[in-house]
């Protein structure tokens, strides 16, 4: 029997509900698929950053490197540690030390969901670029506090990270309705996003079976809300691909059925998956936290693990419980109430 490690990282607020959760139904696929799961849960979060001064250990990512992957709750505590401290001090450090550069969020209403627009037969992949463009941390401030200050920000676009992720999107579209939309802002940044443009367009002559076409971001982003069925696989930076991710959610009925995967596509170091609907602070106590985007994204996990009819019985059990109206409606059912009907669902 195949054993796959997972290093499980709870995090902060609804972190620790949804993993549970996500967890669970994991152990139930796995007993059904006759694979075997062993977890590692590690404590890093924003209480431990207060205990510590750090967000994970200095050897964290040598700890992390040796799981077959990572699942991850949600990370920040804004009332205790800035988000600009949680975020570069965990997330971003292992999207970039294990080359996690192909971020995925799927986008498509689940049964028995209602989104707020009136098309409902959309199915979106987004990939966003992971490890650098506009997050890069390039960048620095001097003169703080005075008139003088200044703060610099510069994004960084290689030939090598703009052709990767654009490669990527080109294949996810050849496997689906061969249809890509490539985002940038190229009228207005005529450096960083003509270079992608540019990229995109010699990249296509490899790709004569794939449709592209190419956005800016502004048209992209009403272009989701006004004729989302119109697209298939959207291929964007690390700032756009953000930015456009979250109005996915938005559509696909809210940030409860928000999963992603951070993919180190040739498996030299684990992938990380994680639900993208953050800590929820403000609802961490009250037992009402949606599992479904931890529990997709787990599935996700078992596809990249090479378990896709296990990760296709997870999905069918969402879809059930949600076609009977289990989870569909924020706060309306308790985390263990949606997991359970999941968990029947798969059983």
């Amino acid at each position: 029997m195949k054993t796959y490690s997972t290093a499980l990282i709870p995090g902060d607020g609804i972190g620790g509900p949804v993993i549970d959760a996500a967890w669970q139904v994991l152990e139930a696929a796995a007993k059904r698929g006759n694979f075997a799961l062993e977890a590692t849960s590690f404590p890093w979060s924003c209480s431990f950053y207060k205990e510590t001064g750090s967000m994970m250990p200095s050897d964290g990512i040598e700890i992390l490197r040796g799981y077959d992957a990572i699942l991850l709750g949600a990370v920040g505590w804004p009332a205790q540690v800035p988000d600009s401290v949680s975020l570069h001090g965990l997330l971003l450090p292992i999207r970039k030390a294990f080359v996690q550069y192909a971020n995925i969020r799927p986008h498509r209403l689940l049964p028995g969901v209602e989104g707020p627009l009136k098309a409902s037969a959309f199915d979106i992949l987004c990939i966003r670029e992971n490890t650098e463009g506009e997050y890069s941390g390039a960048g620095g401030r001097v003169h703080v506090g005075t008139l003088d200050e200044v703060a610099v920000e510069t994004s960084v676009f290689t030939r090598k990270g703009v052709e990767r992720i654009l490669r990527f999107g080109f294949e996810q579209a050849r496997a689906r309705r061969k249809l890509l939309a490539s985002v940038t802002k190229s009228n207005a940044q005529k450096y960083s996003m003509v270079f992608w443009d540019d990229i995109t367009e010699k990249l296509s002559a490899e790709y004569p079976d794939v449709e592209v076409k190419s956005y800016h971001i502004d048209a992209m982003a009403a272009r989701m809300v006004m004729a989302p069925e119109s697209l298939d696989v959207v291929v964007a930076s690390n700032l756009f691909g953000d930015i456009l991710t979250d109005l996915g959610a938005a559509i696909q009925g809210g940030l409860g059925f928000a999963a992603s995967a951070n993919i180190n596509p040739d498996r030299s170091a684990p992938s990380m998956f994680e639900p993208v609907h953050g800590s929820a602070p403000d609802i961490a106590h009250l037992g009402i936290a949606n599992p479904i985007a931890a529990i997709w994204s787990a599935a996700m996990m078992l596809d990249h693990l090479g378990e896709a009819a296990a990760a296709t019985d997870i999905i069918k059990a969402v879809e059930t419980a949600t076609a009977r109206g289990i989870g569909t409606v924020p706060g309306k059912d308790r985390t263990e109430t949606i997991t359970a009907a999941i968990l029947a669902a798969l059983a």
